[in-house]
């Protein structure tokens, strides 16, 4: 990373300012739930569609995105199909998770937070994001290009999300707390 692809913000080299769209091939938007109290399962969301805007000042930044609710996957057709019913995402009503980043504070340490507000099954609630910036400039390709990283955890049962069955030695099937994982590559707009 060079001065010539960042900027500096009060020590922090950020990113060049302007609207960059999400590169779906070399992003992932994933998440892990505890299964049975006793491990956990990975999934992802395959669809989905972005834009963030870096702003002169970072605080003033925006995320919007997009996620195809149908399109999650956790490698197991019956329990995605379970995961597209009424009893969770219920995708034929709500085919939409969205996020939407409404401005972003940077820590001197570089890493950062994003204030926005998810939607999740015609629900919505504020929801902030730990980033990183992992790193930014211009690719062989010909293009501009920002990478980053954030991480959350929500109580999915405050969207709806309120399927359960309670197991035989105490516990629960599906764990309240989902934790969000996202890995962002975003190309400048020219």
């Amino acid at each position: 990373m060079t001065e010539a692809t960042t900027r500096d913000y009060n020590g922090i080299k950020i990113p060049l300012s302007g609207t960059y769209d999400i590169d779906k091939v070399h992003t992932t938007v994933e998440f892990v739930a505890r299964h049975l109290m006793i491990t956990k399962v990975r999934g992802r969301f395959a669809k989905f569609d972005g834009v963030i805007v870096i702003a002169d000042d970072p605080a003033a930044s925006t995320v919007d995105v997009t996620i195809d609710a149908s399109s999650i996957s956790t490698g197991e057709d019956q329990r995605d199909g379970h995961l597209r019913s009424a009893d969770f995402l219920e995708v034929d009503k709500y085919p939409e998770i969205t996020y939407k980043g409404t401005s972003v504070e940077v820590n001197p340490d570089g890493a950062g937070v994003i204030h926005g507000a998810l939607t999740i099954k015609g629900t919505t609630k504020p929801v902030d994001l730990q980033l990183e910036f992992e790193g930014a400039g211009n690719t062989p390709m010909g293009d501009y290009r920002a990478g980053f990283s954030a991480t959350t955890e929500i109580d999915r049962e405050l969207f709806g999300l309120t399927w359960n069955q309670v197991l035989e030695g105490g516990g629960v099937m599906v764990g309240k707390k989902i934790k969000l994982e996202i890995n962002v590559e975003a190309i400048r707009q020219s």
